[in-house]
């Protein structure tokens, strides 16, 4: 083999290993479904059972939501009241635009300016959430997840999510103890994180969205924290659709733009797009080599 053949495939090789490398959360998201973690319907207690007072409650009493200001749309005002009649005990907290960036100013004013750049409001309520659940612990639902039993059992847990289909987690319903490891190493990353990737959706996402959660979860549980540090994963069944889940979902997605169909097929179409980019790659690849050979060399 010629030795210019041979650095060709050796820099093509360190080109696709870098690439690789540089996806590979993003690729082991796909095959990690986080069930070493999940929340099993088994040690659940059931709705109204005795048993649910003898755990203990490590997270506190409090039910964090988020909105522009405290005039709930129609739409979710069911949702959102299904979860306060349920839980009067509870501490209830309504973080508005106005007292979401009141409370970073006066705890968190390194981040300030991180939060009044963002270019979508949906980051700021998507960050200020990792904030509160970090600062006073808690449940934080967003508002299109209405209550359907009380969420008593979930307070055992020191942290706990919501898995997704087909992959990763979801910042839609999270639970935590203050000062949770997890969710101090999120609010400490979101700065590193804030980056535009051209299309809304994706910026979003991968920004302070579920994808940014999903990446932070993988390299957290990738340094195989102790019990009392895990993160533990409330599955689909325990999270909605039947009558001993936690959740109901409504209407929600209020911040989607056009680019959504597009990601959202993309996403359904996992498996295609990744073989046509197998493709595509490997026959720009022998072009390049084509070219080297017959024009260059």
């Amino acid at each position: 083999m010629r030795k210019s053949i041979l650095i060709f495939l050796i820099i093509n090789i360190a080109i696709i290993g870098f690439l690789v490398h540089s996806v590979w959360t993003l690729i082991t998201l796909l095959f990690v479904d986080g069930s070493e973690d999940a929340i099993s319907r088994a040690e659940l207690p059931a709705p109204n059972s005795a048993l649910v007072s003898e755990r203990p409650q490590l997270i506190p009493k409090i039910i964090h939501q988020t909105y522009k200001n405290s005039s709930i749309p129609e739409v979710w005002q069911e949702a959102q009241q299904s979860c306060i009649d349920l839980h009067s005990d509870y501490e209830y907290k309504l973080w508005t635009d106005k007292s979401s960036r009141e409370f970073i100013a006066a705890e968190y004013p390194w981040f300030l300016e991180t939060f009044d750049a963002y270019e979508f409001p949906i980051q700021r309520a998507d960050s200020i959430r990792y904030f509160v659940l970090a600062h006073f612990g808690g449940i934080y639902i967003d508002l299109d997840d209405g209550c359907n039993r009380r969420l008593d059992p979930l307070l055992s847990y020191p942290a706990w999510v919501r898995r997704t289909v087909p992959t990763g987690i979801s910042n839609d319903a999270m639970g935590s103890v203050p000062r949770h490891k997890f969710f101090l190493r999120v609010i400490d990353a979101l700065p590193r994180y804030d980056r535009s990737w051209i299309l809304p959706y994706i910026t979003v996402m991968g920004s302070t969205g579920p994808l940014f959660l999903s990446v932070m979860w993988r390299h957290y549980n990738s340094e195989g924290p102790v019990e009392m540090d895990r993160i533990r994963v409330l599955f689909p069944d325990e999270y909605n659709h039947h009558p001993w889940s936690f959740f109901t979902h409504h209407l929600g997605n209020s911040w989607h733009q056009n680019d959504v169909q597009l990601i959202l097929w993309l996403a359904k179409h996992w498996i295609f797009v990744t073989f046509v980019g197998f493709v595509v790659g490997f026959t720009v690849i022998f072009g390049i080599y084509w070219v080297y050979r017959h024009i260059i060399s």
